[in-house]
Parts: C-alpha cells; structure tokens; sequence
C-alpha cells in the first residue's frame, strides 16, 4: 500500500520535561520526564477518532502540540500543512478547541456576548455568523442559557457552551477532551449527536480524548490508544478487543436449575444463579455454535449476548503493560 496522507500527521514526535526535585535539605537534582515517546500517526481528513489513555498517559501534551501551546522536542507535527509551534496564530483560524474543565468563554459575560465577542476575534461574517450561532444554540438546546453570565453555568451547560465557540468560526479540525463531562444522559446523547452531524454534514476531523468510553463507540471507528507516551493500539474497535483478549458473554436462562454447563466446546461457565448461567467465550468468536450447541443439550427458555464492556478491555492493556 502507499502512504496515506492525512490531514494531521505525526513522526517520531516527542515532548520532553526538565522536572527538578528536592533531593535533601539543600540539594536539588534535575531529572527527565518523557511525557511522549516517539509517537507515529495519520488522520485523514474528515475522520473521526478517539485518543484514549489513563491519566498522565501523554494525551493532553499531545493535544497541546498539534495546537501549538507546545513545542515537540523532537520529530516533525503537521496540522493541514502547517507546523502549529510556528505558525500558532495561521493554525487557530483553522482548529477548534474544547479542553475539558478550561472555559474559552468569558467568566463574567452572559454566554451571547462571549459569542459576539469570538465573532469578533475570528472575523466571522455576519451571515455565517448567524446561521452557526442558531444551529448551535438548536441542537444544544442553548437558547435559555444565551443572557446567563457564564460563571453561574453548570458544567455540564458550560461544556455545551464551550462547544458551540469552538464552532462557530467553522473550523476544519476540532479538539475534544472530555466533551461530555458533567451531562446527564439526554444532553451526552444531544452532544453525541450534534457532532456525528457536523462531522457528517461539514467534513470536521475530530480527535477526541475522553474517559467515557460510550464516547467512543457511539462517534469513532478508530481508536487510538496512548499510554506512558507511546501509542500501544491504533485500529478499529472490533481489533482492540482481539488485541485486549475481552469476552463476550452468553446469558443462559434454563427451564430448572442445573449444574454448570462446562461442556460446550470454546466456552466457560463464569456464574450460575438458580436456573440462569454465565458462559464466557472469546470476543472474536461466533456465537452461533455456541448458542446451537447449548440449545440442542440443555432445556432451554431463552437466551441472550452480552458483547464486551470496552472499559474492561482497555483496563486489561493497561494491567498487562504494568506487568511486563
């Protein structure tokens, strides 16, 4: 295969701290911290894909590089053609950026005048200006909250508020860390749906960094996963649970209580209560043969899958690098 250009390339990125501790009453000593380690990739344009990784795992430095607060220090980092440490101000006018618990609006301003004033800052035409505010505040359910000063904002409102500013200047490629933080479970499912549509319906490339892995499988295809500043996985989600070794899990329920079926060829029994059963199997495994074999030898009422808790399979990475 050639090479796949992508819309925001990394090679061999790093990004290095000075860190200087006490080490004794008087003394102190220096020492390196590696917060990236020579990470390598591509994401074309108009993809969307997740960043996942423990906290201190290198994903907020990263986004800070291709944002241009930092600088690598060492490989080469490429946002549309643009290298973002030297040219940070061209770059902004074509990303959008949301970090998690950081406002961009302004604390004592009502959300409106936060929003005039970023129509200010990027220059926005007025029409376009417009026709993104009244999509936003449609799809975020934000028209009550627009003369609400953004201090008295909670933070799952805030978060919505955040979101719009990071759009309305169109940006081709949007920055997420921890988009639905703080959401109750109908704002996450508007949030989640407001950006399949505008990466749908615009093209945004969105990198996506967050600890609600529902994120994840609800917006990306791709998912790459960082952990002590190296990239351990970059793949589809179907490939990180062959890679995490997760299980599904087959719900037996049985028309009388029976000792546990442990003789169905590529699967375990894991719990049993009463005349219900838990059979685990691998997660790249059809269930069809499984599901045919217990049908065919026990009393069977019904049945279902459980497909693998993606927390699980990610917790289970991060053990087994801990270990080696």
């Amino acid at each position: 295969m050639g090479r796949v250009d992508g819309f925001i390339e990394l090679e061999g990125v790093e990004k290095v701290f000075q860190v200087r501790r006490r080490a004794g009453l008087l003394r102190r000593e220096r020492r390196e911290v590696r917060a990236v380690d020579g990470i390598d990739f591509r994401v074309p344009r108009g993809e969307m894909v997740g960043y996942i990784g423990p906290n201190g795992a290198g994903k907020s430095t990263t986004i800070k590089m291709l944002t241009g607060i930092l600088t690598p220090s060492a490989g080469r980092l490429r946002v549309a053609g643009i290298d973002p440490s030297r040219e940070r101000t061209r770059l902004a006018r074509r990303i959008g950026v949301v970090f998690g618990q950081r406002t961009t609006l302004w604390w004592d301003l009502p959300l409106r005048d936060s929003y005039g004033l970023v129509r200010r800052m990027y220059r926005i035409p007025d029409s376009r200006y417009r026709a993104n505010l009244e999509r936003c505040v449609e799809l975020l359910d934000l028209g009550a909250l627009l003369d609400v000063p953004v201090r008295q904002l909670s933070l799952g409102q805030r978060m919505r508020g955040d979101i719009a500013a990071a759009l309305l200047h169109d940006p081709e490629v949007l920055y997420l860390d921890e988009p639905t933080i703080g959401l109750d479970v109908v704002s996450k499912a508007k949030v989640r749906e407001f950006l399949r549509d505008v990466n749908a319906e615009q093209g945004t490339t969105v990198l996506l960094t967050t600890h609600d892995l529902t994120d994840i499988e609800q917006l990306c295809k791709r998912v790459m996963v960082i952990d002590h500043g190296r990239l351990v996985y970059d793949g589809g989600l179907d490939g990180l649970h062959a890679v995490g070794e997760s299980e599904r899990t087959l719900v037996v329920d049985l028309e009388r209580e029976l000792p546990p079926i442990d003789d169905v060829p590529g699967a375990r029994p894991v719990k049993v209560e009463g005349p219900r059963q838990w059979l685990a199997f691998p997660a790249t495994r059809s269930a069809a043969p499984i599901v045919a074999a217990v049908a065919e030898r026990y009393p069977l009422v019904d049945l279902s899958v459980r497909e693998p808790d993606i927390e699980e399979v990610i917790a289970r990475m991060y053990a087994d690098r801990s270990a080696l």
